[in-house]
């Protein structure tokens, strides 16, 4: 498993874990933070496959799915991946 901020342009990986804080207070998070309901609206979970199309500077461009999706970096390496 790799941060899922390391792969190449070009790469496929499927997403394992997600590690994002878990706190309390979100209406209808079921336990999760602000981020990890984002990361979820986003359609990156566990179990999906990503394709990397772009990853240079702060931001990446991934594919999941048919969606283009810009992610921070700092984001995507609390996001592990397996290729």
């Amino acid at each position: 498993m790799i941060p899922l901020g390391l792969l190449s342009a070009g790469e496929n990986g499927e997403i394992v874990e997600i590690m994002l804080g878990k706190g309390e207070g979100v209406p209808g998070g079921a336990g999760m933070d602000k981020t990890s309901v984002r990361v979820e609206e986003m359609g990156l979970r566990i179990g999906k496959n990503v394709e990397m199309l772009t990853n240079g500077g702060n931001t990446i461009l991934l594919r999941v799915d048919e969606a283009r999706i810009a992610l921070a970096r700092r984001m995507a390496m609390k996001i592990m991946v397996r290729r």
